[in-house]
């Protein structure tokens, strides 16, 4: 009965907590389309969706690192290295298969994930400690690869470019992409019994290793499959942008954290939700294109962002506390 209720619980501040973020988003988004019709445009919204794909993409990776109670800043680094390296490949290679180009980026990422893992696991060093070292390790690598050159669309091959650019009835193929992998990491995350490791990790590892798993294989498999996202999403930032340059992506770490958070996703572990994740990557899209759309200042931008991220949270705080209040009063009733 005990265990019912908790769970009961838990699903209610979860879905509370969507609630006020969907309640928000709409807020917003009926705001920005009465000050700019255009918002709610088809053209508009269908290129909105597309530009969040990849953010949408990276965050379910770092959900699940953040799940464990760990984090990964190197992502946006790991992009910029995997990136530059498929393109150059593409550059001298330019009848490359864009499938191949696509493993390409994802064995590079897979390669750095699994450099972060034996680190945060061989040799016990904090996650943020060590991702922080190779955030800067691997942007320095990407210039070192690149000769501080970058590659320019003239460069690239057009099979290349239509990997972001190239529709399938009509669908844009970064939205088929993020789709599909929210599909598969619903059901790794819901139906498999790693999945459910994962979860227990970051709930309490030293239960989940009196309990028989294997908590080391378990942290560093959450590392290799961030790399594997971040690789991924290198090859699709570099084929929708057509350029690969050393500071791709700079500083995209820290939308990919928002996203997460703003998700409801507990950066002390053991908790947080898909659904979550893709409003948080959903608001930040909505964000990215609104403010240019109603005229704000660039230098006034990313200070707006950051005081609407902060409303956001204090609204899903809110929304979980008036939950958790409810559910002690009838406790004891």
């Amino acid at each position: 009965m005990g265990k019912r209720t908790k769970n009961l619980g838990r699903f209610q501040r979860d879905w509370s907590r969507q609630v006020g973020l969907t309640l928000f988003i709409i807020a917003v988004s009926v705001a920005v389309d009465i000050r700019n019709p255009r918002f709610f445009s088809v053209v508009n919204l269908s290129d909105m969706i597309s530009n969040t794909a990849i953010l949408s993409i990276l965050a379910i990776g770092m959900m699940i690192v953040i799940i464990t109670a760990g984090i990964d800043l190197s992502i946006a680094s790991t992009m910029a290295l995997s990136g530059m390296v498929t393109a150059l490949t593409v550059q001298a290679n330019r009848g490359l298969s864009p499938m191949l180009a696509l493993l390409i980026g994802l064995a590079v990422g897979v390669l750095c994930g699994g450099v972060i893992s034996v680190f945060v696991v061989r040799f016990s060093v904090a996650p943020i400690i060590a991702t922080l070292g190779f955030m800067n390790a691997y942007r320095g690598l990407t210039y070192l690869v690149s000769h501080s050159n970058w590659v320019g669309p003239g460069q690239m091959s057009n099979g290349f470019m239509m990997i972001a650019r190239g529709k399938i009835l009509g669908i844009n193929n970064l939205v088929i992409i993020a789709m599909l992998l929210y599909l598969l990491a619903f059901y790794f995350l819901n139906y498999t019994r790693f999945g459910r490791q994962i979860y227990a990790v970051g709930s309490n590892a030293e239960s989940a290793k009196v309990s028989g798993i294997n908590t080391n294989h378990v942290l560093f498999t959450v590392y290799v499959i961030m790399g594997a996202f971040a690789g991924l999403a290198g090859v699709l930032w570099v084929s929708k942008f057509a350029s690969a340059q050393g500071d791709t992506a700079l500083g995209y770490e820290m939308n990919v954290i928002a996203a997460c958070v703003l998700g409801g996703v507990s950066l002390r572990g053991g908790s947080g939700k898909l659904s979550g994740v893709l409003l948080g990557s959903l608001l930040l899209g909505i964000l990215n294109d609104a403010l240019p759309l109603i005229d704000v200042s660039p230098f006034w931008q990313s200070a707006i962002q950051g005081a609407i991220i902060l409303v956001a949270v204090i609204s899903n705080v809110f929304f979980k506390r008036r939950v958790e209040y409810k559910t002690l009063a009838r406790r004891n009733i």
